[in-house]
């Protein structure tokens, strides 16, 4: 009898223990591209595109005539202006390969300015339904990071505190030693 009392008992505190904490997952992503305001961005972003594969256009076909001009009047040249020639050549040859390089970048960091404002939105609209239907942890649904956790399950500090770390401890000494 005392098996089957201890056995419920350890049921209910197990369930009890589990109803404490709610946990969901978002798709931040799938989300943003629902938005109406994602053709903005997109508008956005072709045109941040075009403007800077003008720009480049621009440069390559400076480039191009350089070469031109370089090849035509080579042998009229002297050394010195030969070699400021080809100095500028390789000058605009190394822009175009750098622009190339960070285009993509250039692009990522557009996108996440144009979009910070809508993630901003999503994560305002999230906070509501944590505090309406009581969550504790949303996980984002396409990773394994967090993207809410409530602060009462966070054992952080008692791990350190097991650790024997005191944090404001460890970021004085670092910033002594800056």
């Amino acid at each position: 009898m005392k098996k089957i009392s201890l056995l419920i008992a350890f049921v209910l505190v197990a369930h009890i223990a589990n109803a404490q904490t709610k946990t969901g997952t978002i798709d931040a992503d799938y989300i943003l591209a629902q938005m109406p305001a994602m053709e903005e961005v997109n508008l956005g972003l072709q045109d941040y595109n075009t403007e800077m594969q003008e720009d480049l256009q621009e440069t390559i076909k400076e480039y191009e005539g350089l070469i031109e001009v370089y090849q035509k009047d080579r042998d009229t040249l002297t050394e010195e202006e030969r070699a400021e020639k080809e100095n500028e050549i390789i000058g605009l040859e190394n822009d175009i390969k750098g622009f190339r390089q960070r285009a993509s970048v250039m692009m990522q960091m557009r996108r996440n300015e144009l979009t910070k404002p809508l993630y901003e939105e999503i994560n305002k609209a999230m906070q509501l339904v944590i505090q309406e239907e009581a969550y504790t942890q949303i996980f984002h649904a396409n990773g394994n990071s967090l993207a809410f956790a409530d602060e009462r399950y966070d054992i952080t500090e008692k791990v350190l505190d097991k650790l024997g770390i005191d944090p404001d401890e460890v970021q004085e000494k670092e910033t002594e030693e800056n």
